[in-house]
């Protein structure tokens, strides 16, 4: 590129970004644009820190599996500083998706970065733990969903479907811990930064489950189950991992379940009033984990996850 087109570049990337910060201090003065917190209170509460740090386990597990399958590399590339010095992922790698789908994870991957920085700017983060994205550990998920093993084992690198049924089984959890979380967070900036990650968490669930409902009834290769099964089987071992009942479900469902006892289709999951589920910590580990106990860690985590809350249950066991 020659010099006078460097130039160009620059000159245009300076104005763009000039405009950017003029119209942010604009804003910052506009009165018309208050930030709505209260003039009083307390912005985070000491005690609203561990409950939100929780979910910094879920926000890596979902950053690193996001960012690896659509890009080939993970946070320690894109932003090596939010890690803090945790082990790399287990067998994270590139999956084989179609455009549409890149461009769909490529998004979500870079929400999830922006996740991490939103909780380290507010209630601060610690260091990533020990994740198994392996295409062998979904296939045990898979395997355990179904009550036997798939052949071939299921593989979610495998091409655009199938990573998208893995993906299936992650934000959801995340979603609805949020909102199990909500009530006991008292501080205004940690309710505004519960809120705006609720939100986003529950606009990938949505993407996720609008994707598979479009595709329902077709069958997922190699097997002989349609991706509507997969879901409900999916659904089935959180709920039975989770020991609290049916606050999970597939993209089908009887109509004793659906929106006002009059829906089977399901495109988002809801309870009796038509509200997002809720989870407990409690819960959440025992499904992630996958050993149905939040004392033993396994699962997305081999070591078992990080920050206060995780580690007292771990020291119960121990």
């Amino acid at each position: 590129m020659s010099f006078k087109l460097l130039f160009i570049h620059f000159l245009v990337t300076y104005m763009v970004l000039s405009e950017i910060l003029l119209m942010s201090f604009s804003y910052a003065k506009n009165t018309n644009c208050p930030s709505g917190y209260p003039k009083k209170g307390v912005g985070v509460e000491k005690e609203d820190i561990d409950k939100m740090q929780f979910a910094v386990n879920l926000e890596f597990l979902e950053a690193e599996y996001f960012l690896w399958a659509s890009y080939g590399f993970g946070l320690d590339v894109v932003a090596p500083n939010l890690p803090m010095s945790g082990p790399p992922p287990i067998g994270a790698r590139k999956a084989n998706l179609d455009q549409l789908t890149s461009n769909i994870i490529m998004e979500f991957a870079n929400q999830e970065v922006g996740h991490l920085r939103s909780l380290n700017s507010t209630v601060g983060v610690f260091p990533r733990p020990l994740l198994d994205l392996s295409a062998k550990h979904f296939a045990k998920i898979f395997d355990d969903a179904f009550g036997h093993k798939l052949v071939p084992p299921f593989d979610p690198y495998r091409d655009s479907l199938s990573y998208m049924l893995s993906c299936y089984v992650v934000p959801y959890v995340g979603l609805v811990g949020y909102v199990g979380t909500n009530p006991n967070i008292n501080g205004y900036e940690t309710k505004r930064l519960l809120a705006g990650l609720l939100g986003v968490e529950s606009g990938q669930d949505a993407v996720i489950r609008m994707y598979l409902y479009a595709r329902a009834t077709e069958l997922v290769f190699p097997y002989q189950y349609t991706v509507a099964d997969f879901t409900s089987r999916i659904s089935g071992l959180r709920n039975k991992l989770g020991k609290c009942g049916i606050k999970d479900e597939g993209i089908y469902i009887q109509p004793p379940l659906g929106a006002e006892n009059r829906t089977s289709s399901n495109v988002l999951s809801a309870d009796f009033g038509s509200l997002s589920y809720k989870r407990t910590p409690a819960e959440i580990l025992r499904i992630v984990y996958g050993s149905g106990d939040e004392h033993v860690p396994g699962g997305f985590y081999p070591k078992g996850a990080n920050g206060k809350i995780a580690k007292e249950f771990l020291k119960i066991i121990k």
